[in-house]
């Protein structure tokens, strides 16, 4: 997984990119996520497509959010970390000022402080 900072993610970058950073970011975090831990069924483009096109129904984009901090979790689970990251409390942010990136992206970065030092590519141990 990348180390992003986690105020780019939420606000310059979407700036700058009118919006398109996050999608980019949202197919990234979910295939970095896949690539992680292989025994998870993930799909990145699944993913980006219920957040660009569920919206036509409402509820799958708040679905997806929520299950995306559910996956949040299960990767620091297998890290070996403390589960700290609730899909709840990420839907919750959808509606304060849009922060869900920022606490999705600083939660995925306790993952990657944990193997600081690794070199990227390297295969690292994984717990349940």
């Amino acid at each position: 997984m990348k180390r992003r900072n986690v105020f780019g993610v939420w606000l310059g970058l979407p700036i700058i990119t009118l919006g398109i950073y996050l999608l980019v970011w949202y197919y990234k975090i979910h295939k970095e996520m896949a690539e992680f831990d292989s025994r998870r069924k993930i799909s990145p483009g699944g993913s980006l497509l219920t957040i660009m096109f569920g919206g036509i129904l409402i509820v799958p984009p708040f679905v997806s959010v929520y299950n995306t901090g559910k996956r949040i979790a299960d990767a620091q689970r297998a890290a070996g970390l403390q589960p700290s990251c609730s899909g709840g409390l990420g839907l919750l942010l959808v509606f304060l000022f849009g922060l869900w990136p920022l606490y999705y992206q600083g939660e995925l970065n306790k993952i990657v402080d944990h193997y600081r030092g690794t070199a990227p590519g390297t295969q690292v141990p994984l717990a349940v």
